[in-house]
C-alpha cells in the first residue's frame, strides 16, 4: 500500500507546476525523478578526481541498478591496476570484490567510492523523503534556475550525511546540494548542472563533488579536491537477473 500510494503522489505531482507543491511533495516528486522503479538502468561513469598539489586519477566503471529491489552491482573498468573490483549493494547490505583475493567484504554506503570524493551512496536511488525531515524552505536563485531550498535533518541512522541543502529547479530535479555534519559543518557541496532526458526519466550528465575540508595550500591558497563524474552510455534496458549477483562479480573479467 505504501509504495501505491508513493506512486500515485509522484504521478500526480508531475501534473502539478513546481510553485504548487508542498514542501513534502516536492521532495517526493525529487525522489521519484531521481529513481527508476520500473526498469533497470545501466551507464559507463567516467570518475576523474582530482587532488591540488598531487595530479588526477580516472577511474571508469559499469553501473547497474535496478531500483525495485533496492540493488545495484558496479565493476571497475580502468585503470588497469583496479579492473575487476567490484561492488553489490542488497538492500542495506553493500559488498566490494577484491579479484586478487577472491574475497568479499561488507562495506558502508558512506564510505569513499574509490578513495574520491564521491561516496556509495551516490550510485543508488534517491529516498530523500524517507531518509530526512524539511526543517526550513525558501526560493533562491542558483544561476540560471529559479529553486526552492530545501534544508533536510536525518531522521534514519542510515544517511551519509546527518544534514543537507537541496536545490530544486522548477523541473523537479536537484542541482546542488550542501551536505553537513551533526554538528551543522559543511562537509561537501555537489553539484549537477545537466542531465539526459529519456522519455520522462532524467539522468545527471555530469555531477562534481567538492570537499570542503580536503585539498591543499597551492600559492598560498587553499584549494580543495573535487571529483567530477561523468555518465555516458545511459540505457534503461533490461539487464540480466543473474547480473546483481556475487557470481557476475567473481567471473565478469574472467
Amino acid at each position: 500500500m505504501r509504495g501505491f500510494l508513493f506512486f500515485c503522489l509522484a504521478l500526480f505531482a508531475g501534473t502539478l507546476p513546481l510553485s504548487a507543491l508542498t514542501d513534502p511533495e516536492l521532495l517526493r516528486k525529487v525522489d521519484s525523478l531521481a529513481s527508476y522503479m520500473d526498469t533497470d538502468f545501466s551507464a559507463e561513469y567516467t570518475i576523474v578526481q582530482d587532488r591540488p598539489g598531487q595530479g588526477r586519477s580516472t577511474t571508469v566503471a559499469g553501473v547497474f541498478r535496478r531500483d525495485s529491489i533496492e540493488t545495484y552491482v558496479i565493476v571497475i573498468l580502468q585503470p588497469p591496476i583496479s579492473r575487476g573490483e567490484g561492488y553489490l549493494k542488497q538492500g542495506k547490505t553493500l559488498w566490494i570484490y577484491d579479484p586478487e583475493s577472491r574475497r568479499f567484504n561488507t562495506t558502508s554506503s558512506s564510505e569513499r567510492f574509490q578513495n574520491t570524493n564521491a561516496r556509495n551512496s551516490d550510485f543508488t536511488r534517491s529516498t530523500l523523503a524517507d531518509d530526512y525531515k524539511i526543517v526550513g524552505g525558501e526560493d533562491a536563485s542558483l544561476g540560471r534556475f529559479k529553486c526552492r531550498v530545501l534544508s533536510l535533518e536525518a531522521v534514519s541512522a542510515d544517511v551519509t550525511y546527518p544534514g543537507m541543502k537541496i536545490w530544486v529547479s522548477e523541473d523537479g530535479l536537484v542541482r546542488k546540494t550542501e551536505d553537513y555534519s551533526l554538528s551543522g559543518q559543511l562537509l561537501r557541496t555537489s553539484a549537477i548542472p545537466d542531465y539526459y532526458q529519456i522519455g520522462n526519466r532524467f539522468i545527471p550528465r555530469r555531477m562534481l563533488f567538492v570537499d570542503a575540508l580536503r585539498g591543499a595550500t597551492i600559492n598560498g591558497k587553499f584549494v580543495n579536491e573535487q571529483t567530477q563524474i561523468s555518465i555516458n552510455k545511459p540505457s534503461f534496458g533490461k539487464v540480466a537477473d543473474s547480473t546483481y549477483s556475487k557470481t557476475f562479480l567473481e567471473t565478469v573479467n574472467k
